[in-house]
């Protein structure tokens, strides 16, 4: 069963659909258009000057200045160079988070849920996580391998402690593409249901998480794997499409 997602809540609808100004729609990108002017001037300065400043005087003014740009910001944040961050006041960090360099978390779809980042979630470079109409949650000690790329539709659930490897994909929702005529873009997107990952999951590297599926806890996804259906507890599963070949003792 799949759940539709309503035209204009996805953020590429908004800006098709806009009739403000460009400084409008830059401001609804970034902040959000709830947010004030102050917040959003705010934003500009500190990811102007302090996003990309090197070494430690940058890691310590982002460590101290750029908590004020979340819902929630706990102790020991780390920040690498360039990390963006949309609507960061639906963004809530816990204790001990790590977010290295180049890397995009970007809620503007995330609703009231927001994007959580547990205890010591660690997010490696080159990463997006990215709530285009759906919440996202980490658990604690969740890491995140670099050049991964997570993208919540309807919801994207990590449990505890699970290691993501480098170069994987997670990604909630699809679109219909019944006509023949109408470019797929405008058919209308749906999905199958959040994503869920349970504690402790080893998912292997470059592997593929597809709309709708639960993955059991204690359960290893092989590299390369492409996971379109639900993979049961303690299961090591691996192929395209990804097939359990055994069970953990």
């Amino acid at each position: 069963m799949s759940n539709e997602i309503e035209k204009g809540h996805l953020f590429r609808d908004k800006l098709a659909e806009a009739q403000t100004s460009p400084f409008r729609t830059y401001m609804d990108l970034t902040v959000g258009s709830d947010a004030s002017f102050a917040h959003f001037a705010l934003y500009e300065f500190l990811t102007m000057f302090l996003g990309p400043m090197p070494g430690g005087l940058g890691f310590l003014l982002r460590k101290k200045l750029y908590r004020r740009l979340f819902r929630h910001c706990g102790r020991s944040l780390i920040l690498g160079r360039n990390v963006v961050i949309r609507h960061g006041k639906h963004i809530e960090l816990m204790d001990g988070v790590t977010i290295d360099d180049n890397s995009l978390i970007d809620a503007r779809g995330a609703g009231d849920d927001g994007v959580v980042l547990d205890d010591g979630v660690i997010i490696n470079r080159n990463c997006m996580v990215q709530a285009k109409s759906g919440p996202i949650h980490f658990g604690p000690r969740t890491s995140i391998g670099s050049n991964s790329v997570i993208i919540s539709t309807a919801g994207v659930e990590l449990g505890e402690a699970v290691l993501c490897a480098g170069g994987c994909y997670i990604s909630a929702g699809a679109y219909h593409m019944e006509s023949k005529d109408a470019a797929i873009m405008d058919q209308g997107a749906y999905s199958k249901g959040p994503i869920r990952i349970g504690d402790r999951v080893w998912i292997g590297t470059g592997a593929i998480i597809l709309d709708g599926v639960t993955i059991g806890p204690g359960a290893v996804i092989g590299a390369g794997a492409v996971v379109t259906k639900d993979i049961p507890e303690n299961a090591i599963a691996a192929g395209v499409p990804a097939r359990v070949i055994r069970t953990r003792d």
